[in-house]
């Protein structure tokens, strides 16, 4: 039930799962939550290292930005924190198929967010961005580079251009973590990305849904 639940992004209140008689520990719920959190990351690890993790041509538009996530303390508990990550996305949208590619930054220039694109993002791919001046010499890169100005408008007039579909992914994340406290450090931050992006990269393609494309991966990092 747990497993079910973890993979459906349904709420986990350590609560809740008490009363439904999941487990009588709230620690035993933390352990396995971050168990299930590490099998995602290995799955993900192994799509990286094939060197998988690849979106655009073939029809996919690929839009950019990038996100503030602060670490915050719920119910004002826990030692105060100031810091924040800024998170870079990379979002391959084709019909109804979504593939985020979500990286921690410590600078949101040029010379840290083009690299990322360039391993990520296939050459001659169409990109949609904002006005960010680190974006500028995109096409110099090979891409089909449009922007939208969103001082002036959230659909470019001219393009039809927008980055509408990874400001709703934004808003999907942050609220995810916040409710499952995964901002508290950078490392838990990263390793919620890494859930999200599992779930759209594996979970979500599998032909038992989620629960199956999850139990499979169990298999894969803890064989017997």
């Amino acid at each position: 039930m747990f497993c079910y639940r973890f993979t459906q992004g349904l709420h986990l209140r350590q609560i809740d799962l008490i009363q439904e008689g999941i487990t009588g520990s709230s620690a035993t719920l933390s352990k396995f939550a971050d168990k299930l959190r590490r099998v995602c990351k290995s799955a993900m690890k192994r799509i990286r290292r094939r060197g998988k993790q690849v979106v655009g041509n073939r029809g996919e538009l690929v839009l950019i930005d990038e996100s503030k996530f602060g670490h915050k303390r719920k119910y004002n508990r826990g030692r105060a924190s100031n810091r924040s990550s800024w998170v870079f996305g990379m979002l391959g949208v084709k019909g109804d198929r979504r593939r985020p590619i979500l990286k921690i930054v410590h600078r949101r220039s040029a010379a840290h967010l083009v690299p990322l694109i360039k391993k990520h993002i296939r050459q001659g791919s169409a990109v949609v961005s904002d006005g960010w001046r680190s974006y500028h010499h995109l096409r110099d890169e090979g891409y089909n580079h449009l922007t939208v100005n969103h001082q002036e408008n959230f659909v470019d007039p001219i393009t039809g251009a927008h980055t509408q579909n990874l400001e709703r992914l934004w808003g999907t994340c942050k609220s995810t973590v916040w409710r499952l406290r995964g901002n508290r450090t950078e490392q838990m931050l990263r390793a919620h990305l890494d859930v999200m992006e599992w779930t759209h990269w594996r979970g979500n393609h599998h032909r038992d849904g989620p629960l199956g494309m999850l139990l499979h991966d169990i298999k894969k990092k803890y064989p017997l």
